[in-house]
């Protein structure tokens, strides 16, 4: 396997119901796999025009500037708009267009879990019907783009309420310190969004916990949709301490 074809150096696509929410997220495992090269993408479905603070314009802006930070392209996708997503067929074709389009090994979006913001568990969900769809050959909307079976998808959380109860997650090591720098500077480019609430040191302290119950700084988790298969024993030698 060459290192242009290596399993770290696939594509990534990040999906998020809002332009912060990657960032808050999970943009320390965006970091992270943009620093080891990986090519990410992001594709946020709304412009946060619901937003107590921020125009769609200065929050369009806002997910420019942080997914450069974190070495992501980026686009915005057109749904029902910030705060009246409907889970719909179609919709989950449109993001299916795009899993075809990108061929992502790893698909990174918003756990299902409803103690959160609507917008968040409905995209989760239909994201997940998405890769479904992707794979499927018959779909008449879809022929003109290859089919595409993704390698993973995981869920990530953007607070406590979201998090699934099982199964445990996995824990994404993000302690290096330019990693926690770049992730940073993403969350501090939405800076309209931290006029409500101060959601970098929320993140932090989330990651903080995740770490510290596994022996290591920082951590972010993600939550499988499927088993996890390996090939051997050998990425398994690290599990979180339990304290």
């Amino acid at each position: 396997m060459t290192k242009s074809s290596s399993p770290d150096r696939a594509p990534l696509v990040a999906f998020g119901a809002h332009p912060d929410d990657i960032e808050f997220g999970c943009g320390g495992i965006i970091a992270r796999e943009s620093h080891n090269g990986r090519p990410v993408h992001f594709v946020v479905c709304s412009r946060g025009e619901a937003g107590t603070n921020g125009a769609p314009a200065e929050r369009t802006t806002e997910a420019e500037k942080a997914a450069k930070l974190l070495g992501a392209t980026i686009e915005f996708l057109e749904l029902d708009g910030d705060a009246h997503l409907e889970i719909r067929s179609a919709h989950a074709l449109k993001l299916a267009a795009i899993l075809r389009r990108v061929r992502p090994a790893l698909v990174l979006s918003p756990t299902t879990e409803q103690n959160q913001h609507p917008d968040h568990w409905r995209l989760g969900t239909m994201v997940r019907d998405a890769t479904r769809l992707a794979r499927y050959g018959g779909v008449a909307e879809l022929r003109e783009l290859t089919p595409h079976a993704i390698g993973g998808l995981f869920f990530y959380a953007l607070g406590p309420g979201s998090e699934p109860s099982s199964p445990p997650p996995v824990l994404i090591d993000i302690s290096a310190p330019e990693i926690m720098k770049n992730w940073t500077a993403a969350m501090e480019a939405h800076a309209s969004q931290l006029k409500t609430r101060n959601y970098v040191e929320l993140q932090h302290a989330r990651a903080r916990v995740h770490g510290l119950n596994a022996g290591v700084a920082h951590a972010q988790p993600l939550w499988p949709n499927d088993p996890l298969v390996f090939g051997s024993l050998a990425p398994l030698t690290h599990a979180s301490s339990k304290f």
